[in-house]
């Protein structure tokens, strides 16, 4: 049992080496032991008598600043080191007893232990700097003696509270979390290093072993100084296990003391000092055999031993999990050892296959890595499509640029040196066709927009594979860019093409667009509204002044029926309304015109019923009304109600001016009056003078007469037919502007991007510039390699004993 139990701590001792040269981390959680106390608790004491030399450093503060891993191997007396280790070169010195070596110096070995302490010290120097600070980074010591039982054990720095000299001020943290970093795992074994002489109660070792094991089964209490304790008190209690149990017992050891190490007093006769305190204390000498150096490297020897072999079948779970794993890594990699044309094309071609593959798929939604956190790929390009585009297009208001006096301007500029009959056609298409010009900003960032995020798709297609060669990645990435880019041209001019041609030829045919006629009725309407409105409030005012008089004149108020009063209410405001529109409101319109909205308002107002036949109600005149209409503004005219037969139409269209000389006069008479006013303030020679007339008209000036009915009218109606219009093209562009973006950018990329990449790399020239790989790659690859011999250095060795 004892030779299966050396050849398990060898293997474990194998395993620490192999892992620590390579790794660099106890990544395996290797079975160790673990030394934990104060400072000045007397850990390098205990440690170097298990050893039986003097090999430590002592002085004042932190000594410790790095973590001592310390393999105790025995060795055989008289024996050749080759016998043991076959790591020792000088064969010369084949009969040593007694040597140490360093992992950082495998090619030195120690005899004399006052080098292996000045070693110690100045390699912690070299890493922890000489501030007094900790570092993290252990020093592997080890030991071969004939003296020694096969042991590992960790001393750590001591626990510090007051930090002193340059030290960091956080310098108790740190130590902390050091100590905490190894004792928290699962196969560490917990020596407790507690000074007697100090209440069991403040010993920092046995808090932090219990925070980690609070159960006390992986921990073994060292009972330090029992010599030193007052005279009449004993650790009796503690050894025992009544005051702090441990399931591994407690162990009590007197180590030498300040001036017997400045004396240079021998180890061994120290230990032989120690063995007669325990034999001869008369509170201690019924359990000398349980106290002790040596019952305690006796007793880490059986633990560690036993532990060993309780872990060692997780060890070879966990180290099955990190080689899968390794494996996993080093295959995303790739291999490395590739050669030949053939092979070098192949791989080649099978990335940009992968490359095209993952764009198309990112567009059509098929991806396997799509995002959860935000919209990509062709999700983005439907909300650009239907969100952002949409909503540019719905926030533009196709007559909110143009002011009344535009429109008004428009047509007078279209009328030419001749007052207008009726509304001209060639001031509304003058006024339509620039509002069409406003769809084109939209629709153009609309190909900007989804041009940028197939941008943004191809860049975010490169696999870990591929991350491998960045010069090919980058390549890829140059290719389809310069494809998008081509395509972007023909989409953009293509889109402008679509607003040219809606501004091209304005089509009042269609089936949507309002008309003349019904423009005209939404304009009156809108007046009639407005006019009743006004005129509702004027006689409610009027109705509540006289109530307030007759109120201070009576002094009392009379009551008034509600119903009564609405039925009055609404008698006076008809009559009141139809005075005011047959007076006021219809005079700069013709009297066929002002009879027909007349009758329309008082329709209206009786409930849809005509109080008196209208001369519109008669087929002839009905027809004369549709050709006005129809004359100017298309089939809407006809396309209304009560509209007459066509072939009285027809014949309305050659009505001349005689059969209605009032409506033309009506048309004139107004602006006669407006202009006449100013012109006649003016002198004659003024009037006559040329030089001094205006090129434009300035609509800021005061001097500009206002508005006629009949400007207001026209004005209304032309802003209603730009906005019937406008609606029927962006309705028409919001659905074509997509539909060529995703024809000639989108599709047409999806479809011919494979054979570009192809076409345009696939090169046997250029198979060895697009395969470089990167510096970054290939240490992190060899890293892998590297690790996963090991591990499978480490399988090898652990299979010898399992």
């Amino acid at each position: 049992m004892a030779a299966l139990g050396d050849d398990l701590l060898g293997t474990v001792n194998k395993l620490q080496d192999l892992v620590f040269n390579t790794i660099g981390n106890d990544s395996l959680d290797l079975p160790q032991i673990v030394v934990v106390g104060s400072q000045s608790a007397g850990k390098s004491s205990v440690l170097e008598n298990i050893v039986g030399r003097d090999f430590l450093p002592r002085g004042g503060g932190i000594v410790t600043r790095r973590p001592l891993i310390l393999q105790l191997i025995n060795v055989p007396e008289d024996e050749p080191e080759d016998a043991v280790h076959v790591s020792y070169r000088n064969a010369s010195q084949a009969f040593r007893n007694e040597w140490a070596e360093f992992n950082h110096i495998p090619s030195r070995k120690f005899t004399d232990f006052g080098d292996v302490k000045r070693e110690i010290e100045n390699e912690t120097a070299r890493v922890a700097g000489s501030n007094k600070g900790i570092n993290r980074q252990p020093i592997n010591l080890k030991i071969f003696s004939p003296h020694v039982l096969n042991l590992t054990l960790v001393d750590l720095p001591g626990l510090t509270k007051v930090p002193i000299g340059d030290q960091p001020t956080d310098i108790e943290k740190q130590t902390r979390n050091l100590i905490s970093e190894y004792i928290a795992k699962p196969n560490s074994i917990v020596l407790a290093v507690s000074p007697a002489n100090v209440d069991i109660v403040n010993s920092e070792a046995l808090k932090l072993a219990r925070h980690v094991d609070p159960l006390g089964r992986r921990t073994i209490g060292v009972l330090t100084k029992v010599d030193l304790m007052d005279h009449g008190t004993n650790a009796l209690d503690i050894l025992s296990g009544r005051v702090y149990p441990l399931k591994l017992g407690w162990i009590g050891v007197v180590n030498r003391s300040q001036q017997d190490i400045q004396g240079n007093k021998p180890m061994e006769e120290a230990l032989r000092s120690e063995t007669e305190f325990f034999r001869h204390h008369p509170a201690y000498r019924n359990i000398a055999n349980r106290c002790g150096t040596q019952y305690l490297a006796k007793t880490l020897n059986t633990t560690l031993m036993a532990h060993i072999r309780d872990r060692l079948p997780d060890i070879k779970a966990r180290l099955n999990t990190l080689m899968g794993q390794t494996q996993q890594e080093l295959a995303s990699y790739g291999d490395m050892h590739f050669s030949g044309k053939e092979h070098r094309g192949s791989l080649i071609l099978q990335l940009m296959t992968r490359f095209a593959i993952s764009f198309i798929s990112s567009i059509d939604g098929t991806s396997t890595e799509i995002s959860t956190k935000e919209l990509c790929g062709g999700a983005r390009i439907y909300y650009i499509f239907n969100s952002v585009f949409g909503s540019a297009l719905e926030s533009i208001d196709p007559t909110s640029n143009l002011s009344t006096m535009d429109i008004r301007t428009a047509i007078r500029n279209s009328t030419g040196p001749r007052p207008s009959l009726f509304v001209p056609e060639m001031a509304f298409d003058l006024l339509v066709k620039p509002q069409i010009k406003l769809l084109e900003i939209p629709s153009q960032r609309c190909v900007e927009l989804v041009y940028e995020e197939l941008i943004k798709i191809c860049h975010t297609c490169g696999s870990t594979e591929l991350s491998r060669f960045p010069r090919l990645q980058a390549k890829l990435i140059e290719v389809v860019s310069d494809l998008l880019r081509e395509r972007l041209g023909p989409a953009s001019s293509y889109v402008e093409s679509l607003i040219s041609i809606q501004r091209a030829y304005i089509n009042t045919n269609h089936p949507n667009f309002l008309g003349a006629a019904a423009a005209m009725s939404h304009v009156v309407t809108n007046k009639q509204d407005k006019e009743r409105k006004r005129l509702v409030q004027e006689e409610r005012e009027r109705r509540e002044r006289r109530r307030l008089k007759e109120i201070g004149a009576n002094g009392t108020e009379t009551p008034i029926d509600e119903e009564e009063e609405a039925t009055a209410m609404e008698k006076t405001e008809t009559a009141t309304i139809r005075k005011h529109t047959a007076g006021k409101g219809l005079r700069s319109m013709s009297p066929a015109v002002r009879e027909t909205v007349s009758g329309g308002f008082t329709s209206t107002l009786n409930g849809g019923r005509s109080s008196s036949p209208s001369r519109f109600n008669q087929p002839a005149l009905g027809g004369a009304r549709d050709s006005f209409l129809n004359y100017f503004f298309g089939k809407d005219g006809a396309s209304q109600p009560g509209a007459g037969p066509s072939h009285n139409a027809n014949i309305g269209r050659h009505v001349s001016q005689m059969s209605e000389p009032t409506f033309s006069q009506s048309i004139r008479r107004p602006e006669e009056k407006a202009l006449r006013s100013p012109i006649q303030t003016h002198k004659p020679e003024d009037e006559l003078d040329y030089t001094k007339a205006p090129r434009g008209i300035d609509f800021g000036n005061t001097g500009e007469p206002a508005l006629t009915d009949r400007e207001a009218m026209e004005t209304e109606l032309i802003r209603a037919l730009i906005s019937s219009y406008f609606n029927i093209v962006r309705e028409s562009i919001a659905d074509q502007v997509p539909k060529a973006v995703m024809h000639l950018l989108v599709n047409h990329c999806k479809d011919v991007v494979q054979n570009r990449l192809v076409s345009e790399l696939y090169k046997e020239a250029l198979f060895e510039e697009l395969l470089y790989e990167d510096d970054s790659v290939k240490k992190e690859r060899e890293k892998c390699e590297k690790l996963l011999d090991t591990y499978r250095e480490a399988a090898k060795i652990i299979g010898e004993v399992i």
